[in-house]
């Protein structure tokens, strides 16, 4: 069912820290089991870092910063060192996938995406490393005024299990290209390729100590991280109980802070829509990496006269849809960890005991080692919008459909929930397209679409509890700065 390359990398292999451009252990020399997903095995381990690791990969970052070269570097320059990046993690891009493939679960296929998907973050943020200019600004007689974008220093970026490789890249692209120094801390669950790409950096020419690495429990090193007082920054994507606490451990110091918490996401299917043009992308948007996706396109609020049509399309592909080991390639792998597993199958189950009808379940494949941590994709019929399981992330293969009667109702539904991150309009009527966009309360909307390839350019970032401040595109690079005002009298 899989392949030798994906099943044999990293075998064995003690990951190591990337501390001012060293490989290091933990100063406790314990360490964390790396186990694959797909089957509960152990392969390899990763140190486990506790807060005098944190301080020593701080330090480090704010020697860089302070007495370094990188934040003086010239724009240019700094963007020819992400380049190179970009061109490593192409050469390197097999490793990579299988590695990513492997540490997490997914598809192959997907950890190929992901790859490309890193790629384009560097290439992007490489080329416009010196793109991003200040003002002058009108000002008294006698007198020149003008802004500065400058770093904040450095940044901590707390990175999540479920696209470690993209996130990593759409961080520390922007992160590095505005001249900040990184301390980055990987979930315990999936820190192998952010322990190369560190490694690949090194290599590309970006200095010691710019981009350091330290892996662990997210309550010894991440708690550490964000309450670090010589840290200027901190970024994280994950839940929002966690996003709360690291916003109030960053607020100790007074740190800004950029947080992506996650989603529930609708996509609204007027009657007018193409449906077959539909279909494929509402089931593609939630079995993605099994679900585990803060823009999973959760939720599918359809127009009633074609609920029944929309339903049995759906009902026909959930049924079809199989999970299975990540080196099958088949349509979903297995979710990250048995808590994971868990905490989807007991919303399913509470589901089921509140009344909601499954429509349609999918398969897990049957080779599948019985001790992967696999959850078949489940289609829900007729959801109540108060129901738990239309309110809370799932974070797995759970799509829920909601009829409704009209743009009103469409759009209270789309709204009704405590979050803001991406939502999907399928109209051809280019007034309702338009109309819809603006009220939907969303950082992302697509129309007769979902998603972009990863939209390396479109800013990203939610309202309400999906957080604040964006991510992506040119906005990533002003989050990543802060803004200088210089007055000069000349009189």
């Amino acid at each position: 069912m899989g392949t030798h390359l994906s099943r044999t990398v990293a075998e064995g292999r003690a990951f190591m820290q990337i501390v001012d451009g060293k490989q290091v252990d933990a100063l406790s020399g314990e360490r964390i089991d790396v186990r694959c997903p797909s089957d509960g095995k152990v392969f390899a381990s990763i140190p486990a870092a506790g807060a005098a690791d944190v301080d020593r990969a701080v330090q480090s970052a704010r020697t860089a910063f302070d007495n370094g070269p990188w934040s003086r570097t010239p724009a240019v320059e700094r963007g020819r060192c992400l380049t190179r990046l970009f061109q490593l993690i192409e050469k390197n891009g097999t490793e990579l996938a299988a590695l990513e493939s492997r540490d997490t679960g997914k598809p192959v296929r997907q950890g190929r995406a992901d790859v490309n998907g890193a790629m384009r973050y560097y290439e992007f943020y490489g080329g416009a490393a010196d793109k991003i200019h200040g003002d002058t600004i009108p000002f008294l007689e006698g007198y020149t005024a003008l802004t500065l974008r400058e770093p904040h220093g450095v940044v901590a970026g707390i990175i999540p299990w479920n696209y470690p490789l993209q996130i990593l890249a759409r961080v520390a692209g922007a992160a590095l290209a505005m001249g900040n120094t990184l301390v980055v801390k990987p979930a315990e669950d999936a820190s192998l390729t952010t322990i190369r790409i560190a490694e690949l950096a090194l290599e590309a020419g970006i200095p010691a100590g710019v981009f350091n690495v330290v892996t662990g429990y997210g309550r010894d090193a991440g708690a550490a991280l964000s309450a670090h007082p010589l840290v200027d920054y901190v970024t994280f994507t994950g839940s929002p109980m966690t996003g709360t606490a690291i916003q109030q451990a960053a607020a100790i110091n007074n740190r800004g802070v950029t947080m992506e918490l996650g989603g529930k996401s609708p996509q609204i299917v007027f009657a007018d829509a193409d449906i077959e043009a539909a279909l494929p992308v509402l089931v593609n948007a939630i079995i993605q990496n099994g679900g585990q996706t803060c823009s999973a396109g959760s939720r599918v609020l359809i127009e009633k006269p074609v609920y029944d049509r929309i339903a049995a399309g759906l009902t026909e592909r959930f049924s079809k849809l199989v999970a299975g080991p990540h080196d099958a390639d088949l349509d979903l792998g297995a979710l990250i960890n048995p808590k994971q597993k868990s905490q989807v199958a007991g919303m399913i189950a509470a589901a089921q005991e509140a009344g909601i009808t499954i429509l349609a379940r999918g398969s897990i494949h049957p080779d599948a080692p019985t001790e992967g941590y696999y959850q078949a994709p489940v289609l829900l019929g007729s959801v109540d919008p108060a129901a738990a399981i239309a309110q809370n992330e799932v974070f797995g293969p759970v799509l829920t459909l909601f009829p409704f009667e009209g743009e009103e109702e469409a759009i209270r539904l789309a709204n009704g929930t405590d979050f803001g991150l991406v939502a999907g309009i399928w109209t051809k009527d280019g007034a309702r397209q338009h109309r819809v966009a603006k009220r939907v309360r969303a950082g992302q909307v697509f129309v007769n679409g979902y998603g972009a390839g990863g939209g390396i350019e479109l800013p990203f970032g939610g309202f309400k509890k999906s957080g604040h401040g964006r991510e992506k595109g040119f906005e990533a690079l002003y989050d990543m700065s802060a803004t200088k005002t210089v007055v000069f009298n000349h009189g």
